[in-house]
């Protein structure tokens, strides 16, 4: 049986943007079941495993965490919340940053309450950070 063709890169980010587009009741009821979250997410990080990350990072008021592959924020968002951090959230996906930049809104990390949350499209090869700026980077179901 002969293989499909691979999808392009192009393919994969409208393929990615389309989940981030989708806004179903049931879906964040299910999440909020099984991921403990209400973020859309789209990994399978659990809100148990995002507080492990955040007591193993030590992150305190002032930090800089980077949140690499963040799709709608999750779990960056939710620990700035948390450790009175600052967050990087960058994603390839436009539609995945708009979602995480305006669940950072809502929940007062980001203008005009507060500046404590940006979202950026973008590839953790170049990050639009200075050097030694930053002070933990996590990246949950990046990877998979």
């Amino acid at each position: 049986m002969p293989q499909s063709p691979r999808p392009t890169p192009d393919e994969e980010l409208l393929r990615h943007g389309l989940r981030y587009r989708m806004d179903c009741p049931a879906a964040i009821e299910a999440e909020m079941e099984v991921l403990g979250s209400d973020f859309r997410a789209n990994g399978y990080t659990t809100r148990a495993q995002a507080d492990t990350l955040g007591e193993l990072l030590s992150l305190s008021s002032g930090d800089l965490l980077v949140d690499l592959g963040s799709g709608c924020g999750w779990p960056g968002l939710y620990l700035a919340a948390k450790h009175d951090c600052r967050v990087l959230s960058v994603d390839p996906v436009v539609e995945g940053s708009r979602v995480a930049a305006r669940r950072a809104v809502d929940d007062g990390l980001a203008l005009p309450t507060v500046d404590r949350a940006w979202s950026v499209v973008g590839l953790g090869e170049r990050l639009p950070i200075r050097s030694a700026t930053v002070d933990a980077v996590v990246h949950t179901d990046v990877l998979c």
